[in-house]
């Protein structure tokens, strides 16, 4: 009898340990994630939850232990893999004023799949405009980025992402500051990125949305709490353990969780 082979975890955390100076922000974190997901990174501000995820996209290098990404270790990924990541940073972390347009934005999602000497063509600018009319934002392209709302700003940047046409994509907080179309629309996308097959990591931070749209959860809190199927592990310890009793939100999300229609 022939065995198949086990396919590739998407994600494979093993014993990380990241430190800044004498400060240990994230200690013996181990999380396995499949493809075909769309995983919520919880906790409260400063747990670490985008220290990881800097150490999945290989901005920060781990301490100790491992973080592999498609199987390569994160820190050794080539610009060719790097380009199977797509990465929707903080807005706070992006320069608004920097004179660009919207469909140049979405248009660098193409670069790292063209090398350094091809500049993009048509196909890469059909694909751009596509982006943009899936996140439904294609009445806006030729605006400067800084003229968007927060929500269309965030839409951007995910239509940026799915220009890439990655394996993984990791989203940092992508719903703050986001109205609620904004957020709907986001969630619809992610959606169908994972039944496509593709990994979706988000941090995020409202615990009743999580419930409605993450397959799976990671609670951080420095450590990995508890990760698993969503309604499994958003339980009243867990979340007491995770977020030391300031919640507001147990009942609310109790009965989200348990409403919930799909879990993984």
């Amino acid at each position: 009898m022939i065995e198949q082979a086990m396919p590739v975890e998407a994600i494979a955390v093993t014993g990380l340990v990241k430190r800044f100076g004498s400060q240990t922000v994230l200690d013996a974190i181990d999380l396995h994630v499949p493809q075909g997901q769309v995983i919520g990174l919880l906790g409260l501000n400063g747990s670490g939850k985008s220290t990881l995820i800097k150490c999945l996209l290989g901005l920060l290098r781990t301490d100790a232990g491992s973080a592999l990404v498609l199987g390569t270790p994160a820190w050794d990924l080539a610009d060719r893999e790097k380009s199977r990541i797509g990465y929707v940073p903080q807005r706070e972390t992006v320069d608004w004023d920097f004179p660009v347009s919207v469909s140049d934005v979405v248009l660098m999602g193409t670069y790292g799949r063209l090398g350094w000497f091809r500049r993009p063509g048509r196909r890469e600018r059909d694909l751009a405009g596509e982006s943009l009319a899936r996140v439904g934002l294609a009445d806006v392209a030729g605006r400067q980025i800084g003229k968007l709302s927060g929500g269309q700003q965030q839409r951007v940047f995910l239509a940026r992402a799915l220009a890439q046409q990655a394996d993984v994509y990791v989203l940092d907080e992508p719903m703050a500051g986001v109205d609620a179309r904004s957020q709907e629309l986001i969630f619809g996308v992610l959606s169908e990125l994972r039944d496509a097959g593709r990994l979706v990591v988000v941090v995020h931070h409202d615990l009743r949305t999580a419930a409605q749209w993450f397959d799976r959860v990671a609670l951080i809190d420095m450590r990995l709490v508890a990760a698993g199927p969503t309604a499994t592990v958003l339980t009243p310890e867990n979340l007491e353990r995770t977020y030391a009793g300031r919640l507001d939100v147990l009942d609310e999300l109790g009965r989200a969780v348990a409403g919930r229609g799909r879990t993984t």
